[in-house]
Protein backbone atom coordinates (compact mmCIF):
# COMPACT_ATOMS: atom_id res chain seq x y z
CA UNK A 1 0.00 0.00 0.00
CA UNK A 2 1.28 3.47 -1.07
CA UNK A 3 -0.01 6.02 1.38
CA UNK A 4 2.10 8.77 -0.21
CA UNK A 5 1.35 11.51 -2.28
CA UNK A 6 0.45 10.56 -5.62
CA UNK A 7 2.92 11.80 -8.39
CA UNK A 8 1.01 14.52 -11.00
CA UNK A 9 1.37 13.58 -14.27
CA UNK A 10 2.08 16.02 -17.09
CA UNK A 11 -0.82 17.61 -17.92
CA UNK A 12 -2.00 16.87 -22.00
CA UNK A 13 -3.68 19.35 -24.01
CA UNK A 14 -5.94 17.59 -26.04
CA UNK A 15 -6.07 18.94 -29.63
CA UNK A 16 -8.46 17.04 -31.71
CA UNK A 17 -11.73 18.71 -29.89
CA UNK A 18 -9.69 22.01 -31.21
CA UNK A 19 -8.88 21.02 -34.52
CA UNK A 20 -12.89 20.01 -34.83
CA UNK A 21 -13.75 23.49 -33.85
CA UNK A 22 -11.32 25.22 -36.55
CA UNK A 23 -12.97 22.80 -39.31
CA UNK A 24 -16.41 23.83 -38.08
CA UNK A 25 -15.49 27.63 -38.71
CA UNK A 26 -13.47 27.07 -41.51
CA UNK A 27 -16.65 25.33 -43.48
CA UNK A 28 -19.22 27.74 -42.34
CA UNK A 29 -16.74 30.45 -43.75
CA UNK A 30 -16.54 28.78 -46.77
CA UNK A 31 -20.55 28.75 -47.63
CA UNK A 32 -21.09 32.10 -46.16
CA UNK A 33 -18.74 33.72 -48.23
CA UNK A 34 -19.68 34.85 -51.87
CA UNK A 35 -17.58 35.33 -54.30
CA UNK A 36 -18.13 38.40 -57.02
CA UNK A 37 -16.97 37.88 -60.68
CA UNK A 38 -14.58 40.67 -62.69
CA UNK A 39 -16.05 39.18 -65.97
CA UNK A 40 -19.77 40.13 -64.24
CA UNK A 41 -18.87 43.53 -64.84
CA UNK A 42 -21.20 45.79 -67.19
CA UNK A 43 -18.81 47.99 -69.02
CA UNK A 44 -20.06 50.70 -71.69
CA UNK A 45 -18.54 52.80 -73.60
CA UNK A 46 -19.04 56.64 -73.55
CA UNK A 47 -20.93 58.58 -76.66
CA UNK A 48 -21.40 61.85 -77.33
CA UNK A 49 -23.71 63.99 -79.56
CA UNK A 50 -21.63 67.14 -79.26
CA UNK A 51 -21.16 69.71 -81.55
CA UNK A 52 -17.13 69.52 -83.28
CA UNK A 53 -15.37 71.61 -81.02
CA UNK A 54 -13.01 74.25 -82.54
CA UNK A 55 -9.47 73.43 -82.36
CA UNK A 56 -6.91 75.20 -79.69
CA UNK A 57 -3.54 76.43 -80.64
CA UNK A 58 -1.94 74.20 -77.99
CA UNK A 59 -3.60 71.10 -78.94
CA UNK A 60 -1.91 67.82 -80.80
CA UNK A 61 -4.52 65.81 -82.19
CA UNK A 62 -3.73 62.18 -82.32
CA UNK A 63 -6.33 60.14 -84.38
CA UNK A 64 -5.81 56.40 -84.20
CA UNK A 65 -8.19 54.30 -86.78
CA UNK A 66 -9.54 50.86 -86.27
CA UNK A 67 -7.02 49.17 -88.69
CA UNK A 68 -3.97 50.63 -86.52
CA UNK A 69 -2.64 53.90 -88.49
CA UNK A 70 -1.80 56.99 -86.62
CA UNK A 71 -2.23 60.38 -87.56
CA UNK A 72 -0.42 63.34 -85.36
CA UNK A 73 -1.34 67.16 -87.04
CA UNK A 74 -2.85 65.65 -89.73
CA UNK A 75 0.26 63.89 -90.67
CA UNK A 76 0.26 60.25 -91.48
CA UNK A 77 3.02 58.54 -89.53
CA UNK A 78 5.16 55.52 -91.38
CA UNK A 79 5.50 53.34 -88.17
CA UNK A 80 3.23 52.08 -85.77
CA UNK A 81 5.40 51.98 -82.90
CA UNK A 82 5.92 54.14 -80.03
CA UNK A 83 9.26 55.60 -80.91
CA UNK A 84 7.68 57.04 -84.13
CA UNK A 85 4.51 57.87 -82.45
CA UNK A 86 6.98 59.36 -79.67
CA UNK A 87 9.05 61.34 -82.44
CA UNK A 88 5.92 63.09 -84.14
CA UNK A 89 4.74 63.72 -80.83
CA UNK A 90 8.43 65.34 -79.67
CA UNK A 91 8.40 67.54 -82.74
CA UNK A 92 4.81 68.84 -82.81
CA UNK A 93 5.12 69.60 -78.97
CA UNK A 94 8.34 71.53 -80.16
CA UNK A 95 6.17 73.98 -82.17
CA UNK A 96 3.49 74.94 -79.19
CA UNK A 97 3.46 76.39 -75.82
CA UNK A 98 1.97 73.99 -72.92
CA UNK A 99 0.56 71.18 -75.11
CA UNK A 100 -2.32 69.04 -74.32
CA UNK A 101 -2.69 65.83 -76.39
CA UNK A 102 -5.93 65.15 -77.87
CA UNK A 103 -6.58 61.23 -78.59
CA UNK A 104 -9.55 60.55 -80.97
CA UNK A 105 -9.60 57.32 -81.53
CA UNK A 106 -12.14 54.87 -84.02
CA UNK A 107 -14.63 52.76 -81.64
CA UNK A 108 -13.07 49.47 -82.99
CA UNK A 109 -9.66 50.87 -82.87
CA UNK A 110 -7.81 48.24 -80.15
CA UNK A 111 -6.89 48.87 -77.00
CA UNK A 112 -3.10 48.55 -77.68
CA UNK A 113 -3.33 51.50 -80.07
CA UNK A 114 -4.27 54.00 -77.36
CA UNK A 115 -1.91 52.59 -75.12
CA UNK A 116 1.12 52.85 -77.53
CA UNK A 117 -0.08 56.49 -77.63
CA UNK A 118 0.04 57.05 -74.45
CA UNK A 119 3.24 55.08 -73.88
CA UNK A 120 4.41 57.31 -76.75
CA UNK A 121 3.45 60.64 -74.75
CA UNK A 122 5.19 59.44 -71.65
CA UNK A 123 8.61 59.01 -73.66
CA UNK A 124 7.73 62.26 -75.30
CA UNK A 125 7.27 63.62 -71.50
CA UNK A 126 3.62 65.16 -72.65
CA UNK A 127 1.53 65.64 -68.97
CA UNK A 128 -1.69 66.37 -70.33
CA UNK A 129 -3.74 63.94 -72.09
CA UNK A 130 -7.41 63.96 -73.28
CA UNK A 131 -9.59 61.62 -75.15
CA UNK A 132 -12.35 62.82 -77.33
CA UNK A 133 -15.54 61.05 -78.44
CA UNK A 134 -17.20 61.03 -81.94
CA UNK A 135 -21.07 60.88 -82.92
CA UNK A 136 -21.38 57.76 -85.62
CA UNK A 137 -22.67 60.75 -87.78
CA UNK A 138 -19.48 62.87 -87.63
CA UNK A 139 -17.41 60.13 -88.50
CA UNK A 140 -14.61 60.56 -90.89
CA UNK A 141 -12.25 58.46 -93.16
CA UNK A 142 -8.55 58.07 -92.74
CA UNK A 143 -6.36 58.15 -96.61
Amino acid sequence: MNFGRPRSSEPEINLIPFIDVLLVVLIFLMLSTTYGKLTQIDLKLPTADAEQQQEKPNEIRVVVSSDGHYLVQNKALEGADIQAIGQALAIAAKQTANPLVVISADARASHQSVIQVLEAAQTAGLQQVTFTAQSRSQATTLP
